[in-house]
């Protein structure tokens, strides 16, 4: 579609030498889902999050998490109007389409949580009454590495309402020369416009959604599925919602490739920004060992 190829151009011109990054977060977005894009700090988390909500053209909103945010700060609070005696909602940044939760590890958990409802029921509850959120909505949230200071670890039931988790990396040798050279991604972003509508947003998600998955695909699913639940490496499986994560993930990532059809290779292309932030490694509870896990099923499982 010449839109997709539009959103990849203008992204691949602010993010340089990550063409795969920006396709996955994408695939995330077109998949309806939230991005969590983890990586140290200077390596343009923030700058991607920024570009994404730019190029698709939906109100945004920044929260900068910090020890002392409250759930009040992000969610709003109710005030009393005195010209009408009665109390009134004064929404928070979290109403928006787009909302970038900056190092949202970097807030207690009582702050972290604010966000669970909305994630996950698009709407929140305030003193008894559920207030929905702009449609459509998406969390795209930044974190540092938790061995940093100041860091708290986002708890699974957080880390499950994200897609998708990517890191960004090191720039390869051609890209940072070419940032040493003038070109900052941060003067480029103030250039950067709308590349699609609304509309067309949503055009775009109606077609993941009709992508055609095959009965062999789906066993194949299952079966990635299964060896999480049954080998003693794996902490605890992948669950029902992470499976349909990666199947709808598989659904966007074959739509960017032009194809209106899943085949293994999609699968494979998603498998570990989907599973990676789901997965422990038995040995090491508390550890980051989904990288590992998800590359075990990428060689120990069949596709057929």
């Amino acid at each position: 579609m010449d839109a997709i190829d539009r959103l990849r151009a203008s992204l691949d011109g602010v993010l340089l030498g990550k063409s795969r990054q920006v396709q996955l977060a994408l695939a995330c977005l077109f998949a309806r889902g939230h991005l969590l894009i983890e990586d140290l700090p200077g390596m343009g988390k923030t700058l991607l999050s920024q570009a994404l909500a730019r190029v698709l053209g939906l109100s945004y909103n920044r929260v900068q998490f910090t020890s002392d945010v409250l759930p009040a700060d992000i969610i709003g609070t109710s005030v009393f109007d005195r010209e009408t005696g009665t109390l009134k909602f004064l929404e928070g940044p979290l109403f928006a389409q787009v909302v970038l939760a900056d190092e949202i590890n970097r807030a207690t958990p009582k702050s972290q949580s604010a966000l669970l409802e909305a994630m996950e029921e698009r709407q929140v509850t305030v003193e008894g009454q559920a207030r929905p959120l702009p449609a459509p909505f998406f969390v795209i949230a930044t974190q540092n590495p938790v061995t940093q200071a100041g860091t708290f670890p986002l708890p699974e039931s957080q880390l499950d309402r994200f897609l998708m988790r990517i890191e960004l990396g090191y720039p390869d040798p051609d890209a940072e020369r070419e940032l040493l050279r003038g070109g900052d991604g941060r003067r480029k972003l103030e250039g950067l416009a709308a590349e699609i509508d609304l509309p067309m947003l949503q055009q775009i998600q109606s077609a993941v959604d009709a992508v055609k998955v095959a009965d062999p695909l789906i066993d194949y699913v299952q079966r990635l599925v299964a060896y999480t639940r049954t080998r003693g490496e794996f902490a605890y499986g992948l669950s029902p919602r992470g499976t349909l994560a990666l199947l709808q993930a598989a659904r966007a990532w074959a739509l960017l490739q032009d194809r209106r059809h899943v085949v293994p290779e999609d699968v494979q292309a998603v498998l570990g920004g989907v599973i990676e932030h789901r997965l422990r490694e038995s040995a090491d509870f508390a550890g980051h060992g989904g990288a590992a896990l998800a590359q075990k099923l990428l060689t120990s499982v069949d596709v057929v």
